[in-house]
């Protein structure tokens, strides 16, 4: 299956609706054409004007870790100034505006609520719109595929930079649906173009593309990563190591207490679909217990038609707070405001109340049945691709 990026659309048709404009380009380094050039590279081959570019987290060369503010910057041997999104703003003001007559914005995300390049998506559209500049999407797939939803719906008042908009952890759009969705159905009215991939079907994963898979993030370095990260991710909410600074981020998760051959038992006594566990050791390099020898399990993809990552997140939650109540602890309130990180990444604190009371966590999954088949009915209408 060869599928064409909304990047290689644009390019193969010339760039024609571009030419004569001063064009922003809101970009990371996965960005890249079918034959692995980079964005900026193949539109100034293209004869594409840039006079602005702008970074999400990581940065404009995806090297900057988790978190951490990035600065603003000059680009290469261009002179292009790089301005920041992830730091003293997340949203492009008027100034950074003034030079560009319409905004690009092209990223290769991974289908889930609480990775921030979507955030930086929505606040690309209300900045854009405030400003009166149009704006263009680049359309991508969606890695883990444009069929499956799962998870809770974002509630007010947990918004966040890791849930800007009410809709499931996995969403099941690409980056072009969604920008449709976050234009008119949250009301921002940027004035939006979304160039559309060719080839693309909502039952594709990312390896069935043809595309090459670029890492997202430091700790994205692969599609089985990101087959994971949906519920694996929830680790970083918690005293458990999910994995940062190992070779296998959210494949592998620990702690030094954890006696790993424990854990993988009691996971794989549950069955759940798709998915096997297998006691681990490891050190992490970064991150938490860097340098000191975690146990824990590796989780192994079976079948990832059957699996559902967010309901086995949960279950791990809850496993490790079953066997560990003494150890495992959920980490304080995040800096983004007042809620534990693990409700922020939830985008609800239903998850960390349901474990601390040692609740059936497959009762949540059920609870958020009906709001995910709403979301679902409702996304369609956004839909570019069947």
């Amino acid at each position: 299956m060869d599928v064409l990026t909304g990047l290689d659309c644009l390019i193969s048709g010339g760039a024609a609706q571009l030419k004569g404009k001063r064009v922003g380009l809101a970009t990371h380094p996965a960005a890249v054409t079918g034959d692995l050039t980079d964005s900026v590279t193949a539109l100034l081959r293209c004869g594409v004007t840039l006079t602005a570019l702008y970074a999400p987290e990581h940065g404009f060369s995806g090297g900057v870790a988790d978190g951490q503010q990035v600065q603003d910057a000059v680009y290469k041997d261009t002179q292009l100034p790089v301005y920041s999104l992830y730091g003293t703003t997340q949203e492009p003001m008027p100034e950074m505006l003034a030079n560009v007559d319409v905004l690009l914005f092209d990223m290769q995300d991974v289908g889930v609520r609480f990775y921030t390049f979507i955030s930086t998506l929505f606040y690309v559209l209300r900045g854009a719109a405030k400003a009166d500049v149009p704006v263009v999407v680049l359309d991508r797939p969606n890695p883990i595929n444009g069929m499956v939803r799962e998870g809770p719906i974002l509630s007010p008042g947990f918004e966040s930079f890791v849930g800007v908009v009410p809709i499931p952890l996995r969403y099941g759009l690409t980056m072009g649906e969604l920008a449709y969705y976050m234009n008119y159905a949250q009301g921002i009215d940027a004035e939006l173009t979304v160039i559309p991939m060719a080839g693309w079907r909502r039952d594709l994963w990312f390896d069935e593309t043809g595309l090459t898979w670029v890492p997202t993030s430091p700790a994205m370095p692969h599609v089985s990563t990101a087959v994971v990260y949906p519920g694996m991710c929830f680790l970083e909410g918690t005293n458990v190591s999910e994995g940062r600074g190992t070779a296998l981020p959210f494949e592998v998760c620990g702690a030094p207490w954890i006696d790993g051959e424990a854990l993988a038992v009691q996971l794989n006594t549950l069955g759940l679909p798709g998915v096997r566990f297998r006691p681990t050791q490891f050190v992490p390099a970064a991150s938490k217990f860097a340098g000191v020898v975690c146990g824990g399990v590796q989780i192994h993809v079976i079948d990832r038609a059957t699996f559902r990552p967010v309901t086995v997140g949960l279950h791990l939650l809850a496993t490790l707070k079953a066997l560990y109540p003494a150890e495992f602890a959920w980490l304080p309130k995040s800096w983004e405001g007042a809620h534990p990180h693990i409700d922020l990444l939830a985008g609800t604190d239903q998850v960390r109340r349901a474990i601390d009371a040692g609740e059936d966590v497959t009762g949540l999954v059920g609870d958020w049945a009906n709001v995910v088949a709403d979301f679902a009915q409702e996304s369609r209408r956004y839909w570019l691709y069947t």
